[in-house]
């Protein structure tokens, strides 16, 4: 199958912000993440992403990602590139 890469901004909750969920994803999932832009507050946390592998496997790391709390929403425009 072909490897393809997905954007998103993740929106983490202070409670989310203190657990290593990317790391733990990177560990779960067959997908190489590059973190392309990032705000991080005490009480939110917003990551610009972008997720490379199989579209089934970036699937599952989204909705692990959801199951853990983090709101995912895919990148509609190249905003991040700036």
């Amino acid at each position: 199958m072909a490897r393809e890469t997905q954007r998103f901004w993740l929106t983490f909750s202070a409670e989310s912000a203190r657990r290593p969920l990317i790391c733990e994803m990177s560990r779960q999932f067959d997908v190489i993440f590059n973190i392309r832009n990032s705000s991080v507050t005490p009480s939110i946390g917003i990551i610009a992403m972008e997720l490379e592998g199989e579209r089934s496997v970036i699937k599952d790391a989204v909705a692990w990602f959801e199951s853990n709390g983090v709101q995912v929403e895919p990148v509609e425009i190249n905003t991040i590139e700036g």
